[in-house]
């Protein structure tokens, strides 16, 4: 076990590297002028030349690269131009919200398509696989935002049980509290959720179909287990391989879901801080956004791997 996690620890230092090489080289290295871009056209030569010394880009490339990763391992992120504020400070704001949003919509995905996926198998052929099956189908094809808007106008406009939008804070010095924080969460993760589930629930139910085909189920039933444990117990268990390998792809989908959805709920997260970062062309704000995005994938990719060897020793013993 010790020499996989090694081996995996290595791998994801070396993918680390190569994110921050490929982000450094988009958006610092490529023809251009990047405080031109910054400023737009209309900005004078001088007021261009007194940006670059500021960012540093009068240096050569390789310093400056060497630079933010120093900078990358002490959390020295620099000063956002746009907002004239710390980039470490922004994304420490917004990763309150964004991760919180991640985090409970995966937990939604995980439970609607465990548990529509398990179903579906279980009744292969009848009623209930057709109707699960259906409506994964409805859920794929459905965008999130659409799914936000719908969910805006039937939970807030209509019921009024929930916010439209915004989000008070964690605390109650700050207006809000840990039960309205998760409340201003709850729609914008089900618009993130509705689509994931529907095509992990589809995943779900084939590898489960899969599992139900082998030698030791039956062996599990002749013992005399219901089905419901031959199901839960050891058919699950050996089907989460394809399954935990489509969550740690869906988690990045997430979190790139989070641009368009934080927007419709105007939500202060890292995908609305995104946005904002392209608008206002902030090249240092956005290159240390998406290397932090880029680490997050990264890092949660770590974590399914390492599910994935406590589920199947094999994993372990390969590695």
């Amino acid at each position: 076990m010790a020499r996989f996690l090694l081996r995996r620890l290595a791998g994801t230092l070396l993918t680390l590297w190569l994110a921050s090489a490929v982000v450094f080289v988009a958006l610092d290295l490529l023809p251009g002028n990047a405080a031109q871009v910054m400023l737009g056209e209309t900005a004078t030569p001088q007021a261009v030349q007194a940006l670059e010394r500021r960012l540093g880009l009068d240096r050569p490339p390789l310093e400056r690269y060497l630079g933010w990763l120093q900078g990358l391992l002490r959390g020295e992120l620099g000063v956002a131009v746009s907002y004239e504020a710390p980039v470490a400070e922004l994304l420490r704001e917004r990763m309150a919200v964004t991760l919180p949003l991640a985090a409970l919509a995966m937990a939604a995905t995980t439970l609607l398509a465990l548990g529509l996926g398990v179903y579906a198998a279980s009744r292969h052929g009848r009623l209930g696989d057709v109707g699960v099956m259906a409506a994964s189908q409805l859920g794929i094809a459905l965008p999130s935002f659409w799914l936000a808007i719908l969910l805006v106008l039937l939970f807030s406009v209509q019921l009024q049980w929930f916010p439209a939008g915004g989000f008070p804070g964690w605390t109650e010095d700050a207006g809000g509290g840990l039960l309205e924080g998760l409340r201003a969460l709850l729609l914008p993760a089900l618009a993130l959720a509705l689509v994931q589930a529907a095509i992990l629930a589809r995943i779900t139910r084939a590898a489960v179909l899969e599992v139900l085909r082998e030698d030791f189920v039956r062996t599990a039933r002749s013992r005399g287990l219901s089905p419901r444990q031959v199901l839960w117990r050891h058919v699950l268990r050996n089907a989460l391989l394809p399954v935990l390998t489509v969550m740690g792809l869906q988690f990045a989908n997430l979190l790139t879901g989070t641009v368009v959805i934080e927007n419709v709920f105007s939500l202060p997260g890292l995908g609305r801080l995104s946005f904002q970062a392209i608008a206002n062309r902030d090249l240092v704000l956005l290159r240390n956004l998406v290397m932090l995005l880029a680490a997050l994938v990264i890092a949660v990719n770590l974590l399914v791997d390492l599910a994935q060897a406590a589920v199947d020793p094999r994993l372990r013993a390969r590695g």
